[in-house]
């Protein structure tokens, strides 16, 4: 068995699903638009250079929606998935899943997007282990707008996958291949623990140093 990881924001999606939420999120009336968008904006800047601190925009982009009832929260995610994110999936993106799932790998999505938004795409991409920014919850099981333990975002989703694999008796170093599928710089502590890293519509900044150490480049969309 080889084991084949995924980013998902511009590497399966041809959109960032944490910032798209952020525009849903305003759509829906559920906050002031102008304010939201600049602070979501500017969040999503800081990410794309490499100064965000997740902490924050974790208690921002969880702020609007935790207090609702479960019921609601599980309609806007409902609403979300229809209105975004299925009409984004692509077919060369499920082609790619299904070829690795079709060659035996373990699959796994490994992502700085937090689980609220990412497990019901995971589950439209048919893979059951997600590896996301998990929420902290208080003694009622509410999210309280903090980070549950490591974030799997740049070298944490080291540790994150190294966490998951030992919870099933594995280690990275059993597997012949390790495949690794990214578009963002900040995944470099993980493409190079990859066996096959792959830049995956990859940003200017990635691209270059794919090119740099002959990395497979692949560009999924147009």
């Amino acid at each position: 068995m080889n084991l084949c990881l995924f980013d998902l924001d511009h590497t399966l999606l041809p959109l960032d699903s944490d910032h798209e939420f952020g525009e849903f999120i305003i759509r829906q009336g559920l906050v002031d638009g102008a304010d939201y968008r600049r602070r979501n904006d500017d969040f999503y800047r800081q990410y794309c250079d490499g100064t965000l601190v997740l902490d924050d925009y974790i208690a921002f982009t969880t702020s609007v929606w935790r207090e609702l009832s479960v019921a609601e929260q599980s309609a806007l995610q409902q609403a979300y998935m229809g209105e975004v994110i299925l009409p984004a999936l692509k077919p060369q993106a499920v082609e790619l899943v299904e070829r690795h799932r079709a060659q035996g790998d373990l699959l796994a999505i490994v992502t700085a997007t937090n689980e609220f938004v990412t497990r019901p795409i995971a589950d439209a991409f048919g893979v059951d282990d997600l590896i996301a920014v998990r929420l902290q919850r208080d003694d009622l099981g509410r999210v309280n707008g903090r980070i549950d333990g490591v974030p799997s975002f740049r070298e944490g989703k080291i540790t994150r996958v190294e966490q998951w694999l030992s919870d099933q008796g594995r280690h990275l170093g059993q597997f012949d291949r390790v495949s690794f599928y990214s578009d963002s710089p900040n995944d470099l502590p993980l493409l190079e623990r990859a066996t096959d890293p792959v830049a995956t519509n990859p940003s200017p900044e990635l691209e270059a140093v794919a090119q740099s150490r002959g990395w497979r480049i692949l560009r999924l969309f147009a």
